[in-house]
């Protein structure tokens, strides 16, 4: 249309230093308005209810379903299909590693960058939506530990194989993860490691060794339930999912004396992160490796589809830690995408002469990136001090309620930011998976990069509408959570929330309107 920028127009954006970086197109106004519209109509829909009301949720068990039921049962009902899932992920895993510390040092043509951060975490993100934990099954860094430590492929191993310790008390929580997950954040974008195939490698590694060490000293999989960043983000997202592991007879749960499901047999493990089929009410801290079903001498365990987030509705137990997790969670995704526009650098170049910060700029980053977590910190106390001194409810059931709130706005965002990248620089994955190493290659010149934005696999009007979607999705979810986990908080008692949930909504709509910085 006259007067509106081309695609090409917006694909290249030279920056101040005169080099040529290519970017991504903001969400067009348009989508922009039918999000402000649907917050508003929400907000005003949630502050109109007089009287909370409990959810009703309807709960299907797949095993139940004709047809599927089957199929289902036959692949629960045998180890060997997680365990050559298992294998899958571990030669990708070992691939990654080989390539990043051999393979060619131009991110855009290496296997390691390009499986890594362009389509292994968007994903696991995605897979969330639907499958809920069931990545943490097939984990390639638990897999290799376990084989290594066990000296198995699957089944309880010996006592002897480890010291069996109890984790400290002072791990015994999420803030170890939270802190592996900020460190995460600041390697990732703060040192890039996105675009260093070797230092790719190495962290990769390192989460194995540290699974490795966990498994060897501490009982079960302590690493996975306290200090995995990656298996508690996915764990919290998983509150949200549609797919749970559940018993199919409460009462029978109830009066178990054996509790295989937590023990193990001799055969099958017990509950590597040590819940009761029964007696949890959250996919937290669920890896979804099918332990309990195996063992269940009642068969009494299966896989049910349930509502959208009706377990951060009411299922899930609130605890400060896990409150903590949840909104700094809700800060990182939004500065995940603060870093990637083109005046994120002007920022990190205005104050680096102040900080006399040199080089990769990471004092200018690690300023900006502790305003973010502390202001979105400080916006959700205030948020919290506003409701208590409004509804006169207690503040740390406050605190800790209104958290899962903030899970749907989080996880829309990061759906929507990563699904931008997975489809616009995927499309050039097949030469590099049919040269994972890059050799023999060049880096890749602005025009390819351009021609590789434009090869998307759906349209780009299709890719609007779905981070529009999500975005607003993310909202509907966030209001249904206040409305029905933080019962007696009525009518316009719930104006603080809404205006927190609707300010970070907007927020993070801004930045997908913004043109992105192509990662690789």
């Amino acid at each position: 249309m006259p007067g509106e920028p081309s695609i090409l127009d917006l694909s290249f954006c030279p920056p101040p230093d005169g080099s040529l970086t290519m970017i991504h197109r903001g969400l067009p106004s348009g989508w922009a308005f039918i999000v402000v519209v649907g917050v508003f109509v929400l907000c005003t829909l949630t502050l109109m209810q007089k009287k909370s009301t409990s959810p009703k949720n309807h709960f299907f068990y797949l095993l139940r379903i004709p047809i599927f039921g089957p199929l289902v049962a036959r692949l629960t009902a045998s180890p060997w299909p997680l365990v050559g899932l298992r294998g899958i992920t571990v030669f990708f895993l070992l691939l990654v590693i080989a390539t990043g510390l051999w393979g060619t040092p131009f991110p855009e043509r290496n296997f390691a960058t390009t499986l890594t951060w362009t389509f292994w975490w968007t994903l696991v993100i995605i897979s969330v939506f639907f499958i809920g934990t069931a990545w943490c099954a097939i984990c390639p860094w638990d897999a290799i530990g376990v084989w290594l430590t066990r000296r198995k492929l699957w089944g309880r191993g010996a006592e002897e194989d480890g010291f069996n310790l109890r984790l400290p008390q002072f791990l015994r929580s999420v803030w170890p993860a939270l802190l592996m997950l900020t460190g995460l954040t600041w390697l990732e974008l703060g040192f890039g490691v996105t675009v260093h195939p070797a230092s790719t490698a190495i962290l990769a590694l390192i989460m194995v060794v540290l699974t490795m060490v966990s498994l060897a000293l501490f009982e079960r999989k302590s690493f996975c339930r306290y200090l995995c960043p990656v298996g508690r983000t996915l764990g919290f997202y998983a509150q949200l999912a549609p797919l749970e592991l559940r018993p199919l007879d409460q009462e029978r749960c109830q009066i178990c004396t054996t509790l295989e499901c937590y023990h193990g047999s001799q055969t099958i493990e017990p509950c590597p992160t040590f819940l009761t089929m029964g007696r949890f009410g959250q996919n937290t801290y669920c890896l979804s490796c099918g332990s309990c079903v195996l063992s269940c001498p009642h068969a009494n365990i299966s896989w049910r589809l349930r509502p959208m987030a009706a377990e951060a509705k009411s299922g899930a137990r609130p605890h400060p830690d896990e409150a903590w997790f949840m909104v700094v969670l809700l800060a990182l995704t939004t500065f995940h995408g603060i870093t990637m526009m083109p005046m994120w650098e002007d920022f990190l170049r205005a104050t680096a002469p102040y900080l006399k910060d040199s080089g990769k700029l990471l004092l200018s980053f690690s300023l900006g990136m502790s305003i973010i977590i502390g202001g979105t910190v400080a916006l959700y106390l205030l948020t919290v001090a506003w409701s208590r001194w409004w509804s006169g409810v207690a503040w740390l059931r406050l605190f800790t309620g209104f958290s899962f709130a903030t899970l749907p706005v989080a996880f829309a965002y990061h759906l929507a930011h990563n699904l931008n990248h997975l489809l616009r620089e995927g499309s050039g994955f097949t030469e590099v998976l049919l040269n994972p190493f890059g050799t023999n290659v060049l880096p890749m010149t602005p025009l390819l990069r351009h021609m590789r934005m434009k090869e998307m696999w759906i349209p780009e009007s299709w890719v609007f509408a779905l981070q529009a979607m999500l975005l607003l999705w993310g909202f509907w979810m966030a209001t249904e959570i206040v409305q029905h986990r933080l019962e007696g908080i009525q009518g316009w008692k719930r104006l603080p929330m809404l205006i927190f949930l609707a300010g970070f909504t907007g927020l993070n709509l801004w930045i997908v309107m913004q043109d992105m910085v192509m990662r690789l």
